[in-house]
């Protein structure tokens, strides 16, 4: 039966509280800010905006970022922190800095900074978190240990002293960093091999614990799955960072090629294949250690992101703030999106952090016009919905689904979904019919768990797959009401649109 028949079928699995994956970190539905395009500047910060704060933070945005729920930001990058002095970011604004950003060939003027990267976090809210890279690109230990005891030393000491004269009385205290970005990457300013990342980011971790022995520290996995140095890069690096490190990054980014629409749809294939080799390397290695510590990983950037695009704003080198990297989503790039978070949940006992990259303009869920509005892009919806109703525990969730055929996958199921207990005892089911054209009947047998009704079904699909929000219609696309979902004789059954992102809530 060919993908393009418009016919029904059924997908099924059981859910039981008895089987599960584990518990959820909320820094699963972390993001990331980079000084890069126009994510900082006319993003979240742009004073004289007409809804602009005292700090300059564009409360439009804060309000989006806010209902966004996203917990951990990341932060200065990226690409942009292994060619940044911290310390260009600190004290009066007016007597910073301006350097060249030789990363994204722009000029970074430093009126954002650290300061004010902790005032928009705490604007947010108390679910965000700061995850802090380092730069072991350009430089080295004594600027990690530097940066540590000017954001987190109470006081008393000259950087901690530093940062009281610049109006922070109290520690930063900020808990989570990265050990660098992307060391393996030729593109990466300060590349290293393997051997050279792994003794830096070893000796680093080392000496920022005798600071605080209590920080978290993430070491740079791969930067790609693809590239030839894919698990050996691990392998080596956690030969020397197992036993001083918590998490190994992950980054991947994901884009129709060639108009292969039913690949794309299937690129969670990847993403789970990915999660999976990563955790047999961090594995294999504590076994070769003998330590009975267990990694876990930190996706901390992962989207959909059209790289092979031209930009289509010219942009000469060394500007300010240049549009870049501003892909605007469709309903498509939407769906394949949700099933990358549907990933993320589906293996919640490997993975503690993950952030969407980005947060706003550059391929982010929230686009914004200098002077003018913010607005929802198609992807803001799935990572909302997840944030607020994918908190609790996730169950594990084997699908029996019919196959479609795919030139890069092979044969991939057209139900990607998980399902995830809140305290509250309810169940929200998370899923994806891939099918371009067809709906597919969807049934759940629920055991052992006492459910009595379908609160809600939300859909977020739409009769044509290249639909966008824009700053022209930026109320397009949103989600609408499922119809006929029902709960009888502790099976959910319901009818999963084509090409659908699904959230079934059930109490």
């Amino acid at each position: 039966m060919s993908h393009t028949e418009r016919t029904t079928r059924t997908a099924r699995f059981t859910v039981d509280p008895d089987f599960t994956v584990g518990p959820v970190d909320p820094r699963l539905f972390g993001s990331f800010v980079e000084h890069l395009g126009r994510c900082v500047y006319t993003g979240i910060h742009e004073p004289g905006h007409p809804t602009a704060d005292e700090d300059g933070l564009r409360t439009d945005v804060l309000e989006l970022v806010r209902e966004l729920g996203v917990t951990a930001i990341r932060y200065p990058g990226g690409n942009f922190v292994s060619g940044y002095r911290w310390e260009d970011g600190t004290g009066p604004v007016g007597e910073r800095p301006r350097r060249l950003d030789v990363a994204w060939r722009t000029t970074e003027t430093n009126r954002f900074g650290l300061g004010e990267f902790i005032a928009f976090l705490r604007k947010v809210g108390p679910q965000a978190e700061p995850m802090m890279a380092l730069n072991l690109g350009t430089r080295g230990i004594p600027e990690a240990m530097d940066l540590v005891e000017y954001a987190n030393h109470p006081g008393g000491t000259e950087l901690s002293d530093r940062r009281i004269a610049h109006g922070a009385k109290d520690p930063y205290g900020i808990r989570l960093w990265c050990l660098g970005n992307e060391m393996d990457g030729t593109w990466q300013t300060g590349q290293k091999t393997a051997e050279e990342y792994g003794r830096l980011a070893a000796q680093t971790a080392r000496a920022l614990r005798q600071i605080d022995p209590g920080l978290e520290l993430v070491a740079c996995g791969s930067s790609a799955r693809g590239l030839p140095t894919f698990a050996a890069w691990e392998a080596t690096v956690l030969a020397e960072t197992y036993e001083v490190v918590d998490h190994v990054s992950l980054h991947a980014y994901y884009e129709e090629v060639d108009g292969d629409r039913d690949s794309f749809l299937a690129s969670a294939v990847d993403m789970e294949a990915f999660i999976k080799e990563v955790v047999a390397t961090c594995d294999h290695v504590g076994a070769r250690l003998k330590s009975p510590k267990k990694l876990t990983l930190s996706f901390d950037e992962w989207n959909v992101w059209y790289q092979r695009r031209p930009n289509p704003h010219p942009v000469a080198d060394w500007q300010e703030a240049p549009r870049l990297l501003e892909d605007v989503y469709t309903v498509t790039d939407a769906v394949v999106f949700g099933t990358l978070l549907i990933t993320l949940l589906r293996h919640a006992d490997r993975v503690a952090v993950a952030c969407l990259a980005q947060l706003v303009n550059v391929i982010a869920p929230i686009m914004t016009e200098p002077g003018g509005p913010a607005w929802r892009q198609t992807t803001f919806f799935p990572f909302a919905q997840a944030s607020r109703y994918g908190r609790g525990t996730v169950l594990d969730v084997r699908v029996d689904s019919p196959a479609y055929p795919t030139e890069r996958y092979g044969d991939v199921p057209l139900l990607h979904a998980t399902a995830v207990r809140g305290e509250d005892g309810g169940v929200t089911v998370f899923a994806v019919n891939r099918g371009r054209n067809a709906p597919l009947d969807l049934a759940v047998a629920l055991r052992g768990l006492d459910l009595g009704r379908v609160v809600e079904h939300s859909v977020l699909a739409d009769s044509d797959p290249e639909a966008r929000n824009t700053l022209d219609e930026p109320e397009r696309v949103v989600p609408h009401a499922g119809e006929g979902a029902t709960l009888v004789d502790g099976t959910l059954r319901a009818v999963l649109e084509p090409m659908s992102w699904n959230v079934i809530r059930l109490l």
